[in-house]
């Protein structure tokens, strides 16, 4: 048998266990300093969150009139350009009511060009009126004249009979003449009375006309740009039974098909642009204190993990908390009350290079780590933008040619109606 080995002194043991202690505490020191010295240096000037989500444009796609789904060119997850066509309603309604729209057009130029034309008539009947109004006044000064001249003869005869010179019937039948010729002065009186009537009746008539036709020809007039209107907006419904993309994106909550019959404003898809997506990160109220517009971020998604990392900018405070804008906002004011760190959506803005080698999906996970040395920035904005959030000119081009039918037709009927 070997001889066991001898005990080590407990003075040896303890004073290894004081050198392990101490290099232990040394140790704790060592990285409580570094940790310190990194919180000073960079956790500091750092704010980190991982509620943070990709957002993006929801492009509605809804019908801008009524009618039936004849074709449907895109599909969910399908990539589509601008102006590109999605999907066709049936046209037999809208080109029944265009066809309506350019007979009342043309039906307005004729009778505003009638209205146009009675001006001459109705003048002419004035003229007319007031030159049967100098015969009668004419008519009626003959009859005073002829009352004067027998009235003269009566009382020569009258006094012819004093004496026996005329007899009895010669004297009465001056008086029947005379009498007559009162009658006579009464209705040409009644007539002048009649045709001044008719020319004021004229004179309105022509007036009232002239109200409807001063200051504008035939193609300003109201009526007339009334139809016009009523066909541009005919036309457009023509053209709306194409329903193009509004912007480049990927289509998504496909929810119309063959068949159906829709109504203006119904939801048929969605176009989703991708390439202008964002990253709303929802940053506690107690990180907000150093957070400025333009300090640059680093964002990583779960997507592709922490070996894809991109830049970004704060390009957005939010103006209230996600609790102030829900649906139901809490009601701290009654019962017992528990206080509840509050957050605030920030918006990220992200390099459109990376998004096209990197692309993300509007709901996907995000970490956000955004750089807060530069405080010199603004927290809100204090222009506005110069630029619109999101345009689209494929709607421009709708209603190209209906100036060119308005004036077609009008030039048409005016030309037929002379």
């Amino acid at each position: 048998m070997t001889a066991s080995p001898s005990p080590q002194p407990p003075s040896a043991a303890r004073g290894r266990r004081r050198r392990g202690l101490s290099l232990l505490a040394l140790l704790v020191l060592l990285v409580g300093i570094g940790w310190g010295f990194y919180e000073w240096r960079v956790g500091s000037q750092q704010e980190h969150t991982d509620n943070a989500y990709v957002q993006g444009h929801i492009v509605q796609v809804t019908a801008q009139t009524g009618g039936t789904v004849l074709s449907i060119s895109a599909d969910d997850t399908d990539f589509v350009r601008a102006g590109d066509l999605l999907v066709r309603l049936d046209p037999a309604d809208a080109r029944v009511a265009l066809a309506q729209a350019e007979a009342a057009l043309a039906q307005a130029v004729r009778q505003a060009r009638t209205l146009y034309a009675n001006n001459q008539t109705l003048a002419a009947q004035v003229r007319l009126r007031e030159a049967e109004s100098g015969r009668a006044r004419a008519d009626v000064e003959r009859a005073q004249a002829e009352i004067e001249r027998l009235q003269e003869d009566v009382r020569r005869r009258q006094q012819l009979a004093s004496v026996g010179a005329v007899s009895d019937e010669e004297l009465h039948h001056a008086q029947s003449q005379l009498t007559s010729a009162r009658s006579q002065r009464a209705a040409a009186q009644a007539a002048a009375t009649a045709a001044e009537a008719a020319i004021a009746a004229a004179r309105e008539q022509l007036a009232s006309n002239r109200a409807l036709t001063q200051g504008v020809d035939v193609a300003q007039h109201p009526s007339v740009q009334a139809a016009a209107a009523r066909l541009r907006e005919a036309w457009l419904a023509s053209r709306r039974t194409a329903l193009p993309a509004p912007v480049d994106g990927y289509v998504a909550r496909r929810s119309v098909q063959l068949g159906q019959r829709v109504a203006a404003g119904a939801p048929l898809m969605a176009v989703v642009p991708l390439q202008q997506v964002w990253v709303e990160a929802n940053f506690k109220e107690n990180q907000l204190r150093n957070l400025r517009l333009g300090q640059p971020a680093t964002l990583t998604a779960d997507l592709y993990g922490k070996q894809v990392r991109y830049r970004g900018t704060v390009a957005g405070l939010g103006v209230g908390t996600g609790a102030a804008f829900a649906l139901l906002p809490p009601q701290n004011a009654t019962g017992n009350w528990i206080k509840v760190v509050q957050r605030v959506p920030v918006r990220i803005a992200l390099d459109a290079d990376e998004l096209a080698a990197h692309p993300l999906r509007v709901g996907l996970s995000m970490d956000v780590q955004v750089d807060t040395r530069e405080r010199g920035g603004r927290s809100l904005a204090e222009a506005p933008s110069a630029r619109p959030a999101a345009s689209t000119q494929v709607y421009e081009a709708l209603e190209d040619g209906a100036d060119a039918e308005v004036e077609r037709i009008i030039a048409a009927h005016l030309v037929a109606a002379r």
